[in-house]
């Protein structure tokens, strides 16, 4: 049975999302010259960059298209970090798409775009007191 690996997103500006995806903990390296980066995260999953240019050299007809088929769902320790995490993205510029809440399925939740629109959500459990 084939085993889900990675995650791959084709991204218009390397050095943004690169900016942006480390804000969020993921030690992507910092070589936004390079056209594909990657990094292991601590569930075993690897998230894999890949720019416009290295997509376009295999795939000719590739072209980019927004939509909202992929989401990217980052667990943090807490709900201070949501908010946290959340407030930090915005400091540094990027969308948000919700500010935290409380939701009713028990999570402190937040919403937010990747520079090249992909939904990404902020989550940790509420406390049950």
């Amino acid at each position: 049975m084939a085993d889900l690996n990675a995650l791959g997103i084709v991204v218009s500006e390397m050095a943004t999302s690169i900016r942006f995806y480390r804000l969020l903990g993921v030690d992507l390296p910092e070589t936004p010259g390079e056209g594909h980066v990657e990094a292991a995260l601590p569930s075993g999953l690897r998230l894999m960059l890949d720019s416009e240019e290295v997509v376009l050299s295999f795939r000719p007809d590739w072209a980019r298209e927004r939509g909202n088929q992929l989401s990217l769902a980052f667990e943090c320790a807490s709900p201070a970090e949501v908010d946290e995490t959340y407030a930090r993205a915005m400091g540094a510029g990027f969308k948000g798409e919700k500010e935290p809440w409380d939701a009713f399925w028990g999570q402190r939740y937040a919403q937010l775009q990747d520079p090249d629109g992909v939904p990404v959500d902020l989550f940790a459990a509420l406390p049950t007191d």
